[in-house]
């Protein structure tokens, strides 16, 4: 994604935080004279600070895809990501000097440690019957991805590592839920305040 770009809505995040905060304890100051006092901030082993950001399908789905268009992730053979109840890859693949229509749909798994595991359920790739693992092996050499997107065609799975991808500033993202049947999306964003 853009420098630019990437900076625009984490700016305007922050901004509306700091925003709500204010008018928070603006509130807390001019209506209540018995309140407790405010809680010091404390971190956990870094000078991070922490952010959850809650998304839907639909805006998570434009800047997927604008992160693909910006990072020329789409080379010679065009995809795309669509979030539906499930993690859906379109594409086109050649397969012996034949194009062949591609759709890939997977299960996210939000893990532990912030990163996202995506577990294959449906792979059709024209009328070929191949293997998954096979037909995943193709896809890997036929496209382009980031560094912290990582195939695993022998386990049928792509392994997204949120931690390893490279933001402004140092920033990091960590998947806190991605249940995409209930809409319910949620990242924690690390800010370092050093």
């Amino acid at each position: 994604m853009n420098k630019k770009n990437i900076w625009k809505p984490l700016f305007i995040i922050l901004f509306l935080i700091n925003i709500i905060v204010i008018i928070g304890l603006a509130m807390l100051l001019f209506i209540s004279t018995d309140q407790e006092p405010i809680p010091k901030i404390t971190t956990s082993n870094t000078n991070d600070s922490e952010f959850v950001i809650q998304t839907s399908k639909k805006d998570l789905n434009k800047l997927i895809n604008h992160y693909i268009e910006e990072e020329g992730l789409n080379g010679p053979v065009h995809y795309q990501v669509l979030l539906t109840d499930e993690v859906e890859l379109y594409g086109e693949i050649k397969v012996f000097s034949q194009t062949m229509q591609l759709k890939m749909t997977f299960e996210p798994i939000a893990l532990e440690n912030g990163d996202l595991l995506l577990k294959q359920k449906v792979l059709s790739l024209g009328d070929v019957k191949l293997p998954a693992s096979y037909i995943l092996k193709l896809i890997g050499d036929a496209y382009k991805f980031p560094e912290w997107v990582i195939l695993q065609p022998n386990d049928k799975e792509v392994y997204v590592a949120l931690n390893k991808m490279k933001l402004n500033s140092g920033i990091t993202v960590k998947a806190k839920s991605f249940d995409l049947v209930e809409n319910n999306i949620s990242m924690r964003m690390f800010v370092p305040v050093d």
